[in-house]
């Protein structure tokens, strides 16, 4: 029989669900009918080759000791991604117009983990910081349920990333890399819509076709999900191959469904806003890079970089645990990120500032900097547009981050950049995300965390970038092989590194085996005179047995010798 304490337990957990808004209920009573929604959930590391440097820290750090298994994913996870949406941010973006915000995307399995320790590090949230949709990435349902439980009374909803398109996502089966499974999709819509006090909420990438993207949206408000958000992206367009968000497809399942649909793409200002909702007819528009690079896209004004730069500091120094010393140095980049290259001195400084005290110290002197170039907090208008259709603004306030393709270029302006207008955007483009490199790094780094970091963003800066053939939208990345630090041995069968100074050019082993064989060398840094040098009282010649033979040294740097006629050692 169950204990009292069990049953009133049930008792409260059904009042809660048969209390749960559903749909536009909740929409508008719960959410307040937002329009303008944050949800800049993750940052990848600017990284090419995949990631490739990331991973190489990453088995750095497990050398050097990780305890466990978990440890070690939470910190491949951590440093991958910067979570860019923390306590702070969100504050600061609801003083900025932002009606609703999203957290960071939790990892369900970590989030639930025994120890809570990460929980601990990710999850902070307090009266200034609704409503709230937490948002999880899973490919579990009795995982991810177990995590939503944890915060089911501390947000106004929960959300499931199926969005994400990033390589880890990809490693880790998860966001929208389940966009093929649907029955397990259902499966954990399902399970949280019955399970949770709160509802339950869904984002997603389109698939090419629009009536599959229908069916998709269909399947998903089915199984139980009471807001939608449409992101108008294939999951393949991401990094240099982003393009254009396809709102005609996010009117399509607009006018499909019967639950509340958020547009996501192409936001770079206040109008655009205005104008997909108008295209779109959704209830709500998502920003998230347009949120990162301006936090105060939502009022329409580009305020001067240092002035939200330093409420956000004074955001996180009042509320403890509000943010880390990482996720700061993150949006700091980007916040400064058009007058970084004017002040490379500052660049640097910002990847191993160690502490908040330290951001408030950077930040006071880059303003001092920008105050010399213009003393205004706000840029006033008019406007003028560059031949691509983007604002023309001046480094010192804030403004949004440009694709490669020209999104959201002006109507009036041509249809695609130039090619050399291309080429200039997307080595532009390359360098800014390379000057985030440093910022991995917590600040604690040593010595060595430090000259990698450097090492990291210079060869970066080598990276170079040529369009596909036939397609001028797209971009792929070039990496010239570097020349080796060392020539190779010049043997036909040896793939050793040769001697700097051999004679001939050979590895030690090529030298000593091959060299004899070989005429007496006569130039190279190795070049020997030869050196008449006794093989003993007998030798094996032509003249015969017994008869006495010399050698001359070929390779004075190898110490290799030839065997000669007493005439030739002369």
């Amino acid at each position: 029989m169950p204990t009292a304490l069990a049953r009133s337990v049930a008792m409260a957990a059904t009042k809660d669900l048969s209390r749960k808004l559903k749909g536009y209920d909740f929409y508008e009573k719960i959410l307040k009918s937002p329009k303008h929604i944050v949800a800049p959930m993750v940052d990848q590391v600017p990284y090419g080759r995949e990631g490739g440097e990331v991973f190489r820290l990453c088995w750095r750090v497990e050398r050097e000791g990780v305890p466990n298994r978990v440890s070690s994913f939470i910190f491949w996870f951590r440093l991958w991604f910067f979570l860019q949406s923390e306590y702070a941010w969100r504050i600061l973006s609801n003083r900025y117009g932002a009606h609703l915000c999203y957290t960071p995307m939790l990892h369900a399995r970590l989030f639930s983990s025994p120890d809570g320790k990460y929980k601990h590090e990710n999850w902070q949230t307090g009266p200034h910081d609704r409503p709230l949709i937490a948002q999880f990435c899973a490919n579990e349902p009795s995982i991810l349920l177990a995590a939503a439980k944890l915060i089911e009374h501390e947000c106004d909803a929960v959300d499931i990333n199926l969005g994400c398109p990033q390589h880890i996502a990809k490693r880790g089966r998860y966001g929208a890399f389940l966009q093929d499974e649907w029955d397990l999709i259902a499966e954990m819509v399902k399970t949280l819509d019955e399970h949770l006090a709160v509802p339950v909420t869904v984002k997603i990438r389109v698939f090419p076709e629009v009536e599959k993207t229908i069916r998709y949206a269909k399947m998903i408000e089915a199984a139980g999900a009471q807001l939608l958000t449409v992101h108008g992206r294939l999951r393949e367009q991401k990094g240099h191959k982003t393009g254009l968000a396809d709102w005609e497809q996010i009117r399509a399942v607009k006018q499909a469904v019967g639950i509340p649909v958020f547009a996501n793409g192409n936001i770079l200002y206040k109008e655009d806003i205005d104008r997909c909702l108008e295209a779109t007819g959704a209830d709500g528009v998502m920003t998230a890079e347009g949120n990162l690079y301006n936090p105060g896209i939502f009022t329409g004004k580009h305020y001067a970089s240092w002035k939200l730069a330093e409420e956000y500091l004074e955001i996180c120094t009042s509320i403890p645990n509000s943010s880390t010393v990482s996720a700061i140095r993150g949006h700091l980049f980007k916040m400064f990120k058009p007058c970084l290259h004017e002040h490379p001195d500052l660049r640097t400084a910002l990847g191993k500032v160690p502490s908040l005290q330290g951001m408030i110290d950077w930040v006071q002197q880059i303003k001092s900097r920008l105050l010399k170039v213009s003393p205004e907090e706000v840029y006033t208008p008019p406007y003028t547009l560059s031949p691509a259709g983007y604002r023309v603004l001046p480094t010192w306030c804030l403004q949004p981050y440009f694709r490669v393709d020209g999104t959201l270029k002006n109507a009036d302006a041509p249809d695609r950049l130039d090619e050399e207008s291309k080429q200039t955007t997307i080595q532009a483009e390359e360098l800014s995300r390379d000057e985030e490199v440093i910022a991995v790094h917590d600040g604690n780094a040593d010595a060595e965390g430090e000259g990698e970091g450097e090492q990291q963003a210079k060869n970066a800066r080598k990276r170079g970038l040529d369009p596909e053939p036939g397609d001028k939208n797209k971009a792929r990345r070039t990496t010239k092989k570097p020349a080796p630090k060392h020539p190779i041995c010049t043997s036909a069968t040896c793939a050793n590194v040769a001697s700097l100074k051999c004679a001939f050019g050979f590895c030690k082993g090529c030298c000593r085996s091959l060299g004899p064989g070989m005429d007496r060398a006569t130039s190279g840094a190795g070049d020997a005179a030869a050196v008449p040098v006794p093989v003993g009282d007998k030798g094996q010649g032509a003249e015969g047995e017994g008869e006495k033979k010399e050698a001359v040294v070929v390779c004075t740097a190898h110490g290799t010798k030839k065997a000669v006629e007493p005439a030739e050692a002369v």
